[in-house]
């Protein structure tokens, strides 16, 4: 056949959709993403989820911040122990002092003094010792006459002058010994200043 006319089409030169699947409404779309693209959409993601976490972290409430310790004299106990032995001082009174503590809490014991100028204190062990927490220590004081004429025989008796030192704070405290310590001392001084008398 010879002669010059139209380019006849030929066969798949026009698409023909794909059939619709069964139950489908319309056309199947096919959406793609370039790998290029699926990348940059995973580190916005990943940049979006680090900015909230910090916003909340920077944004959340801090926890309360821990209570102080408690004062010394808050956690310490003394308990009269009653006249120990006799030491080798004439005109000394001797007697036992059981310091305890509350559990978690150590607590240590810089001076025990008596509140009056005419009586002196010494410790065995000498201070400063340590309590442990949650124990007790036995304390053996000893209490010197020092001037008869000055020496209180009733209401300066009862006390007894300690430092006491934590974590939180160095305190001084007169404490009131129960027991019989003001008795027992008070015994102690009327007979050493009698003996001293002439």
């Amino acid at each position: 056949m010879s002669g010059i006319g139209p380019v006849e089409p030929g066969e798949d030169t026009y698409h023909r959709p794909e059939p619709p699947l069964t139950g489908a409404t319309g056309p199947r779309i096919r959406l793609t993403v370039p790998p290029r693209h699926r990348r940059k959409a995973a580190l916005g993601v990943a940049a979006a989820l680090i900015a909230g976490g910090c916003v909340y972290v920077l944004n959340s409430p801090s926890p309360p911040p821990e209570p102080p310790p408690p004062w010394p004299s808050q956690v310490v106990g003394f308990a009269y122990g009653g006249v120990a032995p006799k030491g080798e001082h004439a005109g000394a009174f001797t007697f036992g002092v059981t310091v305890s503590t509350e559990p978690g809490r150590r607590v240590t014991i810089d001076a025990v003094t008596q509140p009056s100028a005419a009586l002196a204190v010494s410790t065995e062990p000498p201070a400063p010792f340590t309590v442990p927490a949650g124990g007790s220590r036995e304390v053996l004081v000893t209490v010197y006459v020092l001037d008869c004429g000055e020496v209180p025989r009733n209401a300066g008796l009862p006390f007894l002058d300690v430092t006491l030192r934590n974590e939180r704070a160095v305190q001084k405290q007169s404490r009131i010994l129960g027991g019989g310590y003001p008795e027992d001392l008070g015994t102690a001084v009327q007979k050493t200043c009698d003996r001293s008398t002439p």
